[in-house]
């Protein structure tokens, strides 16, 4: 997208305007700090609920989040599991789950096992996350370093699952201090 000055934007933001016929979407530079208080950013009513990861070996997986992540494991069939991971869900699908269920149930390009990239939240500094992760024999692929999430700035380590699908803990407390 360009804007008005005929560079490329490098960041954008949207917001919905009200029109008669419902709702359209603008996207404006995020550093358009000026124009973007003038919006008011309707807030629908839509919340994350689950994403879905592909699993090689469902046993395999069952244990490593159930010890990195403490995860509550559902089995409802022997090629799908569900992982609660406190407020949050991680539906995977083993092997042959998009056979077993048909097409409407999986996405048209199945998650393949190794192929997610997924942050989650250490709630206290990312020296606890790495010592975590020391203490379950995981290796932390790079990290600490700082990084952007979803609350801003934070400090994140990175490490993958046994598929290789690329995990991340972030922090956004900072180093020195406890809650």
């Amino acid at each position: 997208m360009v804007s008005g000055g005929g560079q490329p934007d490098r960041v954008q933001t949207a917001w919905l305007h009200q029109q008669a016929s419902g709702y359209s979407v603008h996207i404006a530079p995020l550093r358009d700090k000026a124009r973007q208080k003038e919006r008011v950013m309707r807030e629908l009513p839509i919340g994350f609920d689950h994403c879905v990861i592909g699993s090689s070996d469902l046993a395999r997986s069952d244990a490593f989040y159930a010890m990195v992540f403490g995860a509550q494991i559902g089995a409802p069939r022997e090629d799908f599991r569900f992982y609660r991971i406190g407020a949050q869900q991680l539906n995977v699908h083993g092997p042959g789950l998009a056979e077993a269920v048909g097409p409407s149930l999986v996405a048209r390009i199945p998650v393949a096992p190794g192929g997610s990239d997924l942050c989650f939240e250490w709630r206290g500094p990312i020296a606890g996350a790495a010592a975590h992760l020391g203490r379950c024999g995981v290796p932390v692929e790079t990290g600490p370093r700082q990084t952007a999430g979803a609350k801003g700035p934070g400090t994140s380590v990175y490490f993958r699952d046994p598929d290789g699908s690329l995990l991340e803990f972030i922090s956004y407390e900072p180093e020195g201090t406890s809650k």
